[in-house]
């Protein structure tokens, strides 16, 4: 019998552990000796300025200081001309340098993170309770099944050009568009009419899209802007940690919202629903609310391309289909932008079959295991689990970045993750597939903060959230042939570890041209 506390004590003391280690702290009371180095090195430095300070006299106001500047400049010209190197930068100068830009960066971050963390809330709320509302509401499995390739068909479709029109008018308008399009998509859920429901499902297609897009552009955009790109990774990391907690946060709201009253028409013969699954869309729409006025107040806006370069009413009138072909053919014509695409594509498509097919697969085993007395699993303990292994492989990716590249880290984040599909077809106990789910949930962890530090580094900026929404095309075709397809648990996973071994392989090869060809 599993015993799925004493796992998830377990993974909770391993994340303490890793999240000590990656912070800040670990450094200051069990410092490297590289660090060491380091601040002795700075403490002298201010020593030795501190005492050029004292010797340097108070008298002669500016005249005397402009002398000395004057005569500083000479010898510098004259020790160039002669050939020689030019002055070492004092540490000094490079420790209050690098205090400004963490500074700067904690600001960015806190600026971001207020947002985004709003935004992935509002997803996390709505997501578990999608199809538990439409089965309330009555509906089929098959209309059911209708309604979600819907939702991941219109993110295929609008998602292809939405980024482009993005990068041309602005990430900080598409993310308070993104915000206005998933609260109308909240709004769809009350009505018990298939159609608006439909309507729903498209809206929130399109929201997703720009959710999975033009937030990640932003950021990139102004860390760039800000000459901060250097930070990207530790960013990215923050980001992936904050929202598996914020899940573990949404997963406890919106089952008291489901629970706070009953699921009812508002009156007798009304198509108008309140209360009950209802409950968390709710709150997704004061999330959404409070989303969308924070980034208009608190974000500068931030352009694929300086808005000078589309003065042009011809190029304004073809911004969405112009953006979607440049897009395009920069990614086919670029090997790196091009593997880029179709390893995300192939991990986040094998992350999605993963979490339609853990239920019925621990489901199934635990039956075999324990017969009649079976009484179900405790899926508020797993996901709390899936979610804290998630946070652990964040900070393992902060950890890791301390002596490895991102193009190197993803070999093995991969290689791992083929390991785990492995583990999970050949186990035939729910405690070893547990397991392996959870090393495969700490791969997810470590892959969004190392593809995004990829993504950042080789998708140009002037086209970022069009080809970033082009990436989700074959997702979605990975989705939805997932859903159209009767695959068992164990198909499914045999199909996710082939997917992985094929990114571990092309991830190998984007290695060598970045690290291993020099570039």
């Amino acid at each position: 019998m599993t015993d799925y506390n004493l796992i998830f004590g377990a993974v909770l003391l391993f994340n303490v552990a890793v999240t000590f280690r990656a912070s800040s702290y670990y450094k200051k009371y069990f410092p490297s000796p590289t660090d060491t180095n380091k601040n002795t090195s700075r403490d002298e430095t201010s020593t030795e300025a501190k005492s050029s300070e004292e010797l340097t006299p108070l008298s002669g106001e500016n005249d005397g200081r402009d002398s000395f500047r004057d005569n500083d400049k000479e010898k510098h010209d004259a020790d160039l001309e002669r050939g020689g190197d030019p002055p070492v930068v004092s540490t000094s100068v490079n420790a209050a340098s690098d205090n400004a830009a963490n500074i700067r960066h904690a600001q960015l971050l806190r600026k971001y993170l207020i947002v985004y963390l709003l935004a992935a809330l509002s997803d996390w709320l709505q997501g578990p309770y999608v199809y538990a509302l439409y089965d309330a509401y009555g509906y089929s499995q098959h209309e059911i099944a209708v309604l979600f390739v819907a939702g991941f068909g219109s993110s295929m479709v609008f998602g292809s050009f939405i980024g482009g029109m993005a990068d041309q008018c602005g990430r900080r308008k598409f993310i308070i568009l993104f915000a206005v399009i998933y609260a109308m998509s909240c709004m769809t859920k009350h009505f018990k009419s298939f159609s608006i429901l439909m309507v729903g499902r498209l809206l929130g297609g399109v929201a997703t899209s720009l959710l999975f897009s033009v937030f990640e552009a932003w950021l990139i955009g102004a860390h760039a802007s800000a000459g901060l790109m250097s930070h990207l990774g530790k960013a990215f990391s923050t980001a992936q940690y904050g929202n598996s907690i914020i899940a573990i946060i949404a997963g406890q709201i919106a089952n008291k919202a489901a629970n706070h009253a009953e699921f009812k028409p508002s009156a007798e013969g009304s198509g108008f629903y309140t209360g009950g699954y209802l409950g968390p869309f709710d709150v997704s729409l004061v999330a959404l609310i409070v989303c969308g006025l924070l980034a208009s107040a608190l974000w500068e806006e931030n352009y694929g391309e300086s808005p000078a370069e589309n003065d042009d009413d011809e190029k304004a009138k073809s911004s969405a289909s112009g953006a979607l072909k440049k897009a395009y053919y920069t990614t086919i014509s670029n090997p790196d932008i091009l593997s880029c695409g179709i390893i995300s594509s192939l991990f986040e498509g094998s992350m999605y079959i993963f979490v339609f097919m853990w239920t019925p697969a621990l489901t199934t085993l635990s039956k075999e295991e324990l017969g009649d007395e079976f009484e179900g699993l405790p899926f508020g303990v797993i996901f709390s689990t899936f979610m804290v292994c998630c946070m652990a492989g964040s900070s393992i990716f902060s950890i890791a970045m301390e002596k490895l590249k991102p193009e190197q880290l993803a070999v093995t984040v991969f290689g791992v993750a083929a390991f785990a599909f492995a583990m999970i077809v050949l186990s035939a106990s729910a405690t070893s597939t547990f397991l392996a789910m959870n090393l495969f949930e700490m791969c997810v962890g470590m892959y969004f903060p190392s593809m995004g530090t990829m993504k950042g580094m080789i998708v140009p900026e002037d086209k970022r959230a069009a080809i970033y929404n082009l990436f989700r095309i074959p997702l979605n075709f990975i989705v939805l042939f997932s859903l159209l397809t009767d695959l068992t648990p164990r198909v499914s996973f045999i199909l996710c570890g082939t997917m992985m071994v094929v990114a571990t392989l092309l991830q190998i090869r984007l290695r060598t041209r970045r690290i291993g060809g020099g570039n």
